[in-house]
């Protein structure tokens, strides 16, 4: 299972957000796509699932063209790609059980299975995707207004979870996260990709994370690619933009500590 993106080029008007783009996501990587804003990451990750298709060039999903796929076709594509939005989404008119549960009950999901879910199964699933992401049964009957932020995130990445996509992709997954929650979110990022054998890619501006967790590092500059290199390559590139970010992660480390000490203080 692996992710192609063969001299992909994208332009909206006269903007060109991206350029001869070509790298590879290899089965069981966690590629961060790091970059400032505006400089297509985003676009990046919706060429995956053939929300956008390029100008010029192809994008390949399993030795899948998803540039000249069918209506159809996508939606078998898409079945297999678990999106995790920058903002929860879910549905505050549900439960926590029946958002987890949304993406099994449609028919869409249950006629790819040997035999429909019965109610049991679900509950069995969700209870099972909600303990993935370190929450309990406890919340099951709440609504999303009732619980913090943090673990709306948590709960949208388990509905993500439970209909077992192959690949994970996460459109800035800590915005509006303090530093404890970002770690928190992104330790879970790297955790089940390993427990559940997913090639994951995370479009991100937080160079600490991608630090942390990443395989190895895309940064897009200009439309093109500035690097795409393991984390230890990038701890040593020269690149001035690069260096930014690499000067930004001392500094929220050091917030990260401080925030870490006043919670020990305090307990």
């Amino acid at each position: 299972m692996s992710i192609v993106f063969e001299k992909v080029s994208k332009a909206f008007g006269t903007k060109e957000v991206l350029r001869n783009v070509s790298f590879e996501v290899k089965k069981g990587e966690i590629l961060f796509i790091l970059g400032k804003s505006g400089m297509g990451k985003s676009v990046t990750l919706k060429h995956i699932v053939g929300v956008l298709k390029p100008d010029s060039g192809n994008v390949w999903v399993d030795q899948q063209n998803v540039t000249s796929l069918d209506s159809f076709q996508l939606t078998q594509i898409r079945r297999r790609c678990g999106m995790v939005f920058q903002h929860p989404a879910l549905l505050d008119s549900l439960s926590v059980f029946d958002n987890v549960a949304f993406g099994l009950r449609t028919p869409q999901y249950q006629q790819t299975l040997p035999t429909p879910l019965t109610e049991k199964q679900i509950e069995e699933a969700v209870v099972s995707k909600l303990q993935l992401v370190h929450l309990g049964t406890d919340i099951l009957k709440r609504f999303p207004q009732e619980i913090s932020y943090g673990m709306q995130k948590r709960v949208s990445l388990a509905r993500t979870l439970a209909p077992a996509p192959e690949y994970l992709l996460f459109d800035e997954p800590t915005t509006g996260l303090d530093p404890i929650t970002t770690e928190a979110v992104n330790s879970l990022i790297k955790d089940l990709s390993h427990t559940l054998k997913v090639t994951s890619v995370v479009v991100s501006h937080d160079m600490a994370c991608a630090l942390k967790i990443a395989d190895r590092v895309l940064v897009l500059d200009r439309g093109g690619i500035l690097a795409h290199d393991s984390v230890a390559e990038i701890r040593r590139s020269k690149e001035p933009l690069i260096r930014d970010f690499l000067s930004e992660t001392v500094s929220l480390e050091a917030q990260l500590g401080a925030s870490q000490l006043i919670n020990r203080g305090a307990s």
